[in-house]
């Protein structure tokens, strides 16, 4: 029996911090056995906000690289650029032509970015789902690993399967695969070190609200230290009137791989004097062998290029599959 295929990837905006790691890219180490993996840079994605032409390619080296600094074994994962493979945007322009615009407007996430950008939203922004749709379609993707604010994506997503297939395939014998998204509770949102009540993000103007992969030991105790906290004695989980408090301490059980129970005992009678720094001993101690593995990887540039390229050419196989099934259900002519 085959595996299931598991499709994901992250935007090449800014270092990757504690949120993306341990929401994300730490589960899908941990999986990675049990599927058969494409992870991608999704480049395209990046350019849906303001971003910097200059650092866009190096961003995109750099993730790439923490992919396998973070354990991403090639053995079971396929690592590849999400501009490198066309079929990406071809793709994006059929799904464009079927989608509704108001499935798109009512976006939650488009709804909130939009406010920030104001007049400056881009239409790119707004069809940022039906990109993230193509990305999955394109590899017959299973699974989709993804946190509770982007299962509206993955509905969005079904949504459009659904239409294609009725509306152009036949009943036995459906063009695109439906996915379903794979979440996982433990450290599915890791909250700002600023603000216990929203979510670690690359894109918060501060860069005390988040400990990021390549942060060196002295920046990782200055934020633990100037982090936001309460004037309580004795920590807790599950406060709601403690959101910082349950976060910090998720952080400590998630990067010392002790169990809530245990972190729970040990940390009832502390003040955040003693807690800190056993919060900051934990990171930098997890963090320690990811950025020794990212440093040796970034030396041979040959080999990450090597990595790419034949992740490239692999899912290039998977995705001009699917656009063809595509495009022939859509009546394209073949190119003579």
């Amino acid at each position: 029996m085959s595996k299931k295929r598991v499709l994901s990837g992250v935007q090449p905006t800014g270092n990757l911090h504690l949120g993306n790691y341990l929401g994300a890219i730490r589960n899908w180490v941990e999986a990675q056995k049990e599927y058969d993996n494409y992870f991608c840079v999704v480049d395209l994605h990046a350019i849906t906000v303001p971003h910097d032409p200059k650092k866009l390619a190096a961003d995109t080296y750099t993730i790439a690289a923490l992919y396998l600094a973070c354990g991403i074994d090639l053995e079971y994962s396929t690592i590849f650029v999400q501009s490198h493979i066309p079929a990406h945007s071809e793709l994006t322009w059929l799904l464009n032509c079927i989608t509704p615009l108001n499935w798109l407007e009512r976006m939650i996430q488009f709804k909130e970015k939009a406010v920030k950008q104001g007049e400056n939203v881009s239409v790119g922004l707004l069809d940022y789902p039906v990109l993230m749709a193509a990305d999955i379609l394109l590899y017959d993707a299973d699974l989709v690993p993804v946190g509770e604010d982007q299962k509206q994506h993955i509905e969005l997503t079904r949504d459009i399967v659904i239409r294609v297939n009725d509306r152009f395939g036949k009943k036995k014998k459906p063009i695109l695969k439906h996915p379903d998204p794979l979440i996982r509770k433990d450290g599915a949102r890791v909250m700002s070190l600023t603000d216990g009540t929203k979510k670690m993000s690359k894109s918060d103007p501060s860069e005390m609200s988040r400990i990021e992969l390549l942060d060196p030991p002295d920046a990782i105790a200055r934020k633990i230290k100037r982090c936001k906290t309460d004037p309580h004695k004795g920590l807790e989980f599950d406060n709601p009137e403690r959101p910082e408090c349950h976060n910090l301490l998720g952080l400590y059980m998630l990067l010392s791989g002790k169990t809530k129970e245990a972190v729970a005992a040990e940390c009832q009678d502390m003040g955040w004097g003693n807690f800190k720094p056993l919060l900051t001993e934990a990171a930098i101690a997890a963090l320690k062998p990811i950025q020794e593995k990212y440093d040796e990887i970034m030396s041979d540039r040959d080999y990450l290029e090597t990595i790419l390229r034949e992740g490239r050419e692999k899912a290039e196989l998977s995705a001009n599959e699917v656009l063809a099934r595509v495009k022939s259900a859509l009546g394209y002519s073949t190119p003579l």
